[in-house]
């Protein structure tokens, strides 16, 4: 089977904001799933262009929506993720949360860039992980972008202020590399 990928938020939105979320579609066709936590997350009245695009990948079945049954093991660990974690282990926020509960309940894969909020509950339940920089370096192996197409797109995602762990998309790679 093929993995589904739990989008959080900031995930997501790294590609609203520079409408590229046509990369997602084209390299996860049918893999993509919004937490609803998450989709609430971009529901600001400030960023209505978010939400359209979000809901045209939703509308065009290029994303499903997936919401979290509140009598489910999935929920279960929702909550203590957001409300009461193990002892060393931080309250992350309800996007993340939904994502690795989701993706722990299915095997999915968690696509966050928050690395420092959900690195702990990725190596203790096991889950397979990628970032805004893996989504783009997988974009130019399969030949839909250039290194210098991800050069633009990454820079076009820091002036949007998104937090990316690198100045440019090919700093990004040769750190991969190292």
């Amino acid at each position: 089977m093929i993995d589904s990928l739990f989008f959080d938020s900031d995930c997501i939105s790294a590609f609203l904001w520079v409408k590229e979320q046509n990369l997602l579609a084209m390299l996860y066709p049918g893999r993509i799933v919004i937490p609803k936590p998450a989709y609430d997350e971009l529901a600001y009245p400030t960023t209505p262009q978010l939400m359209q695009r979000i809901d045209s990948l939703i509308s065009n079945h290029q994303a499903t929506l997936q919401t979290i049954n509140v009598d489910s093991d999935t929920y279960d660990l929702y909550q203590k993720l957001t409300t009461s974690p193990d002892e060393g282990h931080k309250i992350i926020g309800p996007g993340e949360a939904a994502s690795i509960a989701l993706a722990k309940t299915v095997d999915g894969v968690v696509a966050s860039n928050n690395l420092k909020d959900i690195s702990s509950y990725i190596n203790e339940y096991g889950l397979k992980h990628i970032t805004t920089g893996d989504i783009l370096i997988e974009a130019m192996e399969k030949g839909f972008i250039t290194e210098d197409d991800g050069n633009t797109i990454w820079a076009s995602m820091l002036a949007k202020r998104r937090k990316l762990g690198a100045s440019s998309f090919s700093e990004y790679i040769k750190s991969k590399n190292k």
